[in-house]
């Protein structure tokens, strides 16, 4: 056996080191195929760009010796400066190399010049006497030669702030063999390769001239993109210059494929290699799905171990396939124990064994099993029974074969037993905020009644008073008959009235407190002051303060509540009289610094209906930043027996009515307390 395996193995192994060996051969051969391919049509690239180069360097040389001949033919006949400038401009506007165009004596003295018409003056800026010496040189060597010679090229800057590569070609005038003149002829060496070239080599490639060391005097062109740089170099051999014409070319990376045969060769080992590349991902991708397969089912399995859902499956028959370590601690039986079992399940109360079975049949019997799920209770091995929540799906297989069902199962027991303990919290909820809202309408009741008791108790002991004062005999003699009885009387008819108001605010804070809507009429605002004014004056004597009244008379009936505006009247007023304790009075001016001025006007309107303003203003010390922070804060007050009641209250009725209450203080002291009320439609009216 231990043979066997040596020889499996040692033959495996010979194969793949034949097969590695074939690989490596095609992939030797197909790179060295690649590379001739790629040198033979480099090779090709750049015979094509010297011979690019050769025929530039040609129309160069060509167009330069046709312009030497039309400069002859402007001295082909006796001329005068004058008579010389209209041919010299029209040869100038045919030839757009040329910049400048003179004649000059033997004396290099310019006799008359003509410039392009293509572009400015190109000696504008620094002048003709800086190249003086470049023309003497070369007019020079052109009269040495017996005809054209070239200077060496010079930079010319221009008054745009750019500049040009230029030359001058100078060509002696001959007169029955004597020197008469010179033509002098600058060219602008980018203008050259633009207008002496063919359009069709500078297309895709770059030419410049250069000097010998490399250094670039003129370009023309744009080389094309690609992944290879090809460059071929021509000299330009004129008389008395030598210029390196270089042309460059970029072009992308040969062709793969050059001739029949390497592409044929190319192709069938392409093709074998593309076989045995295949079979190894053949190999690669088998063992990488066992592999994954593997891990897959490895993955299952910790997931299922993990989870805290009962997993339970089951075939057609309705025998358990699957069960998961969930659903085993779960009901507290062993997954022996429950595997290839049917029912009735060993899990199932014995008293709903039989409702059980019916309801499986029925469930299991179809195909479209609700996917929300259904409740049922389990029961464990000691007769402990817990709710659970049930949702099956079908088992479908890898052909799409229906096989059985797949549940999982909830314990739903901690969740009942918080929501039983919501439950009984929110009914304590309930029961205190009822006895809130009874707290609540206690201490409204305690805060708003406390102004008609108080007024009652002051009448009742007036009345006392008076009752002593009759039994004493100190009544004055001459007091009017029946005086007594009907101060009594007067007595027992402001305690009835402000009983009746005290009943009035029971119901009004009562209905406040359920928030019932309550019973609105139209009150003229003075009506509403005239009701509080005998318990304000009341508070007014007690504090030393005057108490004023400023009424608009054209203040319409408005809108409300009547008892409910009438304690937000008192609140506020006697919230103003109580600030003003703390002012002095000066001896003789009566109570000119404790005044309370309560104001009623017609209120800004706007397009939907109109209001009124009502207006309490003391004359204090006003409300401190830190108090207006929570002023009609709930239970927040600034007085040792108050309540912090009055101002939350009286917001809350103002803005029931629909109105706004707010403050603002008053310069120098004091502060204006003002809400509004809507104005009651006329009658007839909703």
């Amino acid at each position: 056996m231990a043979a066997l395996k040596w020889a499996s193995s040692h033959v495996g192994l010979r194969r793949s080191i034949l097969w590695i060996l074939l690989l490596a051969l095609l992939v030797t051969l197909l790179g060295t195929l690649v590379w001739l391919a790629g040198r033979y049509e480099a090779s090709q690239i750049q015979s094509r760009l010297e011979a690019d180069a050769a025929e530039t360097v040609t129309d160069i040389r060509a167009g330069l010796t046709r312009n030497i001949q039309g400069f002859q033919a402007l001295q082909s006949s006796e001329r005068t400066p004058d008579t010389w400038h209209l041919p010299a401009a029209d040869m100038m506007r045919e030839h757009r190399e040329i910049m400048r165009l003179e004649w000059r004596s033997e004396s290099l003295k310019t006799l008359v010049y003509a410039d392009t018409p293509y572009r400015s003056p190109v000696f504008e800026r620094l002048g003709r006497e800086t190249t003086q010496a470049d023309v003497s040189l070369a007019c020079t060597t052109a009269r040495r030669l017996s005809g054209a010679a070239y200077s060496t090229s010079y930079f010319m800057p221009q008054p745009d702030g750019l500049g040009f590569e230029m030359l001058d070609m100078c060509m002696p005038i001959m007169v029955a063999g004597r020197l008469s003149g010179y033509i002098v002829a600058t060219y602008s060496l980018q203008e050259v390769l633009s207008e002496l070239v063919g359009k069709q080599v500078a297309r895709g490639q770059s030419l410049s001239f250069t000097e010998a060391d490399g250094t670039r005097l003129a370009l023309y062109g744009t080389a094309s993109r690609g992944s290879r740089i090809y460059v071929a170099q021509q000299l330009l051999d004129l008389p008395g210059n030598t210029l390196v014409l270089r042309l460059e070319s970029r072009q992308g990376t040969p062709a793969f494929f050059p001739n029949v045969l390497t592409a044929l060769v190319t192709a069938m080992s392409l093709a074998l290699m593309a076989v045995l590349f295949l079979l190894a991902r053949d190999m690669r991708r088998r063992l990488k799905v066992e592999h994954d397969l593997g891990e897959a089912l490895a993955f299952r399995k910790a997931m299922e171990d993990s989870v805290v859902t009962g997993l339970r499956a089951r075939d057609l028959s309705g025998r358990i396939t699957y069960v998961n370590p969930a659903f085993c601690e779960m009901v507290g039986v062993d997954a022996k124990d429950l595997l290839n079992q049917s029912f009735p399940s060993p899990y199932w109360p014995p008293e709903m064994a039989d409702t059980y079975q019916q309801r499986q049949a029925i469930r299991l019997a179809g195909n479209n099993l609700p996917r929300e799920g259904h409740e049922s209770v389990f029961m464990r091995p000691d007769g402990t029974r817990f709710p659970v929540l049930i949702m099956e799906a079908p088992l479908i297989n890898a052909v799409g074969k229906h096989t059985g069902w797949m549940s999982a199962i909830l314990d739903v027991s901690e969740q009942r037993r918080v929501e039983e303990l919501s439950r009984a919290s929110q009914e304590r909820l309930q029961a205190t905020a009822r006895l809130a809202m009874i707290g609540e309408m206690a201490s409204l009741l305690s805060h708003e009644l406390n102004q008609p008791l108080a007024a009652i108790s002051s009448y009742a002991t007036g009345s006392l008073n008076l009752m002593k004062d009759e039994a004493a005999g100190d009544w004055p003699l001459d007091a009017p008959a029946g005086h007594l009885s009907n101060d009594l009387q007067q007595a027992m008819s402001r305690i009835a009235e402000q009983a009746e108001r005290a009943g009035k605010v029971i119901k009004s804070v009562r209905d406040f407190v359920r928030r019932r809507d309550q019973a609105r009429e139209a009150v003229p605002p003075r009506a509403l002051l005239d009701a509080v004014m005998p318990l304000v004056s009341l508070q007014a004597r007690k504090l030393s303060v005057t108490v004023a009244i400023d009424v608009d008379s054209s203040c319409p009936p408005v809108l409300c509540d009547r008892t409910m505006v009438e304690q937000v009247l008192l609140n506020l007023s006697r919230n103003g009289m109580q600030a003003m304790q703390d002012t002095q009075v000066q001896p003789g001016s009566g109570n000119a610094a404790r005044v309370l001025t309560l104001r009623v006007r017609p209120a800004a309107s706007n397009e939907h209906s109109s209001w009124v303003e009502f207006a309490v203003i003391d004359l204090g010390e006003g409300i401190s930043p830190e108090v207006a922070e929570q002023l009609f804060t709930p239970f927040f007050t600034t007085k040792v027996e108050g309540m912090g009641l009055g101002l939350n209250l009286c917001r809350t009725v103002i803005e029931q009515h629909g109105g706004f209450l707010g403050y603002e203080a008053v310069q120098p002291r004091g502060t204006i307390f003002s809400f509004t009320l809507p104005v009651a439609p006329p009658p007839g009216k909703n």
